[in-house]
């Protein structure tokens, strides 16, 4: 009906057109607009506005188009599919009543029924079939079974096509979250096992640690025994400590510290084993100041004494192989010093770090000068020999005091400094070793 108004309205405007316009109609082209019923035809009608659409839309609406032929293409399929079965079921059927019929005259009509049977509807359809109704249910059967592996393959191509779009088939999502079950079984099962390993590993390094410092702690038992020496001393200041290599490790330290001191007596007995430069005998440092006391004779050079820092020459000889008795006295007023030898005072002099005291709480070496405090020492600078009766007193002692100690008459234990046992300590291969000095010394002489 509005095709036919529509073209009754062309036709009236193209006439009027006509005779208004008859002499102009030869260049001119007509349009042709529908317009809904009971609308005015003089007013002109909006052009009707073009649809845009995004490309998203688009490529949905195009996977619905492929989704759709696919549905169609499938559908189309299983209907042939379902014809088919249909035919071969109905062909069953009569088989099944023919070899029923068989079986009751099967001498006299064995071949008749195949010919009926396979001019049904007059078409040729049963000629390939088998003789035997035995051989032939098994070739339907066959046939059966061909047709549902046919329809399972188009069930799985329809999964195929659903799997398309976001959600899984149920079976699928089922499939994937026990797969990723017995994954995660077996990752927490290695786990396991790394972590029992560890735990193996762990106990067996432990259990070797504690051997080795088991081991460790009995061979320095074992070292700290033999660096002690003898033990068994007549009395705790029979002993001497033996220095035998010119190294920058073997030393002794006394385990006391000075306090401050403004005047000291420093006195010992030595054996050096060299002929030139025995080396230091003693040194004691203290933080800021490693050589705050020093007794050394280095290369050529005679005996030094250094008190922070400063030196005086001493006129001593002690390298002759042989044990000898030295003292050294010191005060900070006006620096004044003296030098004994076998208890004989062989120099003295001033001017020696005067008005200095000495520090408090440094550490003191035997056999080494220290370049920091209890430590870096310089092979070239050890003392080699042996060593005993080491004192320190915090005051000037008389000269016969030093002579009565270098002849044996008198023993004078330090006031700050006594040498007794249980305060020196020996490392890095140097000794203890029990020694009556006087009587050893008459023996040398």
């Amino acid at each position: 009906m509005l095709v036919f108004l529509a073209g009754l309205l062309c036709f009236f405007a193209l006439g009027r057109g006509y005779v208004a316009h008859g002499q102009d109609a030869k260049g001119t082209r007509f349009v042709c607009t529908s317009i809904p019923i009971g609308a005015d035809p003089s007013c002109p009608l909006p052009p009707i506005p073009m649809q845009s659409t995004s490309p998203q839309e688009d490529d949905l609406r195009n996977t619905v188009m492929q989704l759709r032929e696919t549905i169609l293409q499938q559908k189309e399929t299983i209907v042939n599919q379902r014809d088919t079965i249909k035919e071969l079921t109905g062909k069953l059927t009569r088989c099944e009543s023919a070899s029923e019929s068989t079986t009751l005259d099967a001498k006299h009509n064995q071949g008749s029924w195949r010919k009926d049977f396979s001019k049904t509807n007059g078409k040729d359809t049963m000629g390939d079939l088998p003789r035997d109704p035995i051989e032939t249910i098994d070739h339907l059967s066959r046939t059966m079974q061909s047709l549902k592996d046919r329809l399972e393959n188009l069930e799985q191509q329809q999964m195929r096509a659903n799997m398309s779009g976001v959600a899984f088939p149920n079976e699928l999502r089922d499939l994937l979250q026990r797969r990723l079950g017995d994954l995660e079984n077996q990752l927490l099962n290695k786990v396991s096992e790394l972590e029992d390993e560890k735990s193996i590993l762990y106990n067996e390094t432990a259990a070797h640690r504690h051997r080795t410092d088991t081991a460790l702690n009995t061979l320095l038992e074992r070292i700290h025994e033999l660096e002690k020496g003898n033990s068994g001393f007549k009395s705790p200041e029979d002993f001497k400590v033996s220095l035998p290599l010119r190294t920058n490790y073997l030393y002794g330290r006394i385990k006391k510290s000075l306090p401050e001191m403004y005047a000291f007596t420093v006195c010992m007995w030595l054996k050096s084993s060299t002929t030139r430069g025995i080396g230091a005998p003693f040194s004691y440092g203290v933080p800021g100041q490693a050589n705050e006391i020093v007794l050394i004779e280095w290369g050529d050079n005679p005996i030094e004494l250094l008190i922070n820092d400063k030196v005086a020459q001493l006129p001593l000889s002690v390298s002759d192989g042989r044990w000898h008795h030295i003292c050294i006295t010191w005060t900070t007023r006006d620096g004044f010093w003296e030098a004994y030898q076998d208890g004989e005072k062989l120099g003295s002099g001033e001017n020696l770090a005067p008005w200095h005291p000495i520090k408090p709480g440094g550490v003191i070496i035997l056999g080494q000068e220290q370049d920091t405090v209890g430590g870096r020492f310089d092979a070239t600078q050890a003392f080699v020999g042996e060593m005993t009766q080491f004192n320190i007193w915090d005051r000037v002692l008389k000269a016969q005091d030093v002579m009565s100690m270098a002849n044996c008459s008198s023993n004078m234990p330090g006031n700050v400094i006594p040498w007794v046992d249980n305060n020196v300590d020996v490392f890095g291969g140097a000794t203890k070793w029990a020694l009556e000095m006087c009587e050893d010394r008459l023996y040398d002489s």
